[in-house]
């Protein structure tokens, strides 16, 4: 079963490279928000009431309904519905993917040993890749966003990597660092207005 979320969540990745609205991101950040949650209960070895809320909270009600709700927000306050023109095809985004999926399976390979999952290891490099991609090649601010909550992702599948029982001071880590950046990007983004939300506005 965990497989299955695994392989499905690297789907959501490829998804990222080739989608033009910015919804459909929301979307793909809430999906990888219960799959996170599954793969993380499914690989739990110490099961406890504590470790359920903990997981629920920070990989359910957070990552899979408030984040997403914040972004749609964010994207209809600031009336941009699509990724920016000037922002790197879906044909292009997606053969960089793929060849961001082949560096990660080379160098989780070479990273394997008896205290590293390599099939999670590759897995949180592409995510990894796939976030400073969208940054990247991305030229809206709320994309960058995106690509901050999809690194975020990567961290918390690096923790699965170099052990499943989840220390709750890593994931309590996570958890702070995805509210200070939602909290902060989303102030921001609440208060951009359409000609504005360009980063080739800015100026020196």
């Amino acid at each position: 079963m965990v497989n299955y979320l695994i392989v499905l969540f690297a789907v959501t990745l490829v998804y990222f490279a080739s989608a033009e609205r910015l919804i459909v991101y929301t979307r793909l950040v809430g999906l990888q928000g219960l799959l996170l949650c599954g793969i993380a209960i499914f690989e739990l070895k110490e099961v406890n009431t504590a470790n359920l809320i903990f997981i629920a909270f920070e990989s359910l009600v957070f990552k899979a309904i408030l984040i997403p709700y914040l972004l749609t927000r964010i994207i209809y306050r600031s009336g941009i519905t699509k990724v920016h023109h000037l922002a790197m095809p879906g044909f292009y985004s997606l053969i960089l993917s793929i060849f961001a999926l082949l560096i990660s399976v080379i160098l989780a390979n070479s990273l394997v040993n008896s205290f590293v999952n390599a099939i999670y290891m590759t897995i949180a490099l592409f995510t990894l890749f796939t976030g400073l991609l969208i940054i990247v090649t991305h030229k809206l601010i709320i994309s960058h966003l995106i690509g901050f909550l999809i690194i975020e992702n990567a961290v918390f599948i690096f923790s699965l990597a170099i052990g499943n029982k989840m220390p709750m001071m890593i994931n309590v880590g996570i958890l702070l660092d995805i509210f200070v950046g939602v909290l902060i990007l989303g102030f921001f983004g609440l208060r951009l207005k359409p000609h504005t939300n360009q980063l080739t506005m800015l100026k020196d």
